[in-house]
């Protein structure tokens, strides 16, 4: 599945040898060392996927994270962070900053590859499948839309896929490893925490229009999702 990606990595060394390897495997690479030069080139050609480094010299890593996420033109690409720091704390700041995954230096090319594929391969549900409808709530796959009450809600990629598949499996009840496995992937390689924070991204976008509460936490089970709610 070749992509274009975009590597932020101030790390001459380190940039080095991710390049060399997305190369080898198909994908087409551009590099920037640090978030101003990264953020013009992600808005003048859209990557399908950017590596960022956390600690980056003038803005960093997690903040353009949070710019491309707030910015329509690129609020939609997929984020890998790419970071030293290891603790879960650490972690959870990527992810609600909007990466899609997070992975901790030193790693392998290998898994590293294998996490490119496994982002890009999530990255859109089936366009063939129809809209559908729940409590005022629209979502329409081929458009890549969700809207409520006829406005647009803005969700980034993996909360879209999210309430995707909440919406057409309304009324059962997930766990969060459930989740993992049928919204992210059987490749993926995060933790089960991973889903909360998308859960209350996910809520926090719903909010405004009152449909927060249609996605619902049952205690020591999971999530689920269900009009009666409102």
């Amino acid at each position: 599945m070749a992509a274009q990606i975009l590597v932020v990595e101030d790390d001459p060394d380190i940039q080095e040898l991710i390049v060399v390897n997305l190369r080898r495997a198909g994908h087409i690479v551009q590099c920037a060392a640090d978030s101003e030069a990264a953020h013009g080139l992600a808005r003048a050609a859209v990557p399908d996927l950017m590596l960022i480094d956390w600690m980056l010299p003038g803005m960093s890593g997690i903040d353009l994270a949070r710019m491309l996420r707030s910015d329509p033109r690129t609020r939609d690409v997929s984020i890998i962070m790419l970071t030293a720091r290891d603790e879960e704390r650490d972690k959870i700041t990527g992810l609600e900053a909007g990466a899609d995954d997070y992975m901790t230096k030193p790693f392998s090319p290998r898994e590293l590859l294998a996490r490119i594929t496994a982002v890009l391969r999530r990255r859109v549900p089936q366009a063939t499948e129809g809209s559908v409808e729940i409590g005022g709530l629209r979502l329409d796959p081929a458009a890549q839309r969700v809207t409520a009450a006829g406005a647009e809600v803005a969700l980034g990629p993996t909360e879209f896929r999210l309430l995707h598949f909440f919406m057409t499996h309304a009324d059962r009840v997930y766990s969060r490893a459930q989740l993992l496995n049928q919204v992210w992937g059987d490749q993926f390689f995060g933790e089960e925490r991973t889903v909360d924070v998308h859960i209350r991204r996910l809520r926090a976008a719903m909010e405004e229009g009152g449909h927060d509460a249609l996605i619902q936490t049952v205690r020591g089970s999971g999530y689920s999702f269900s009009a009666r709610a409102r």
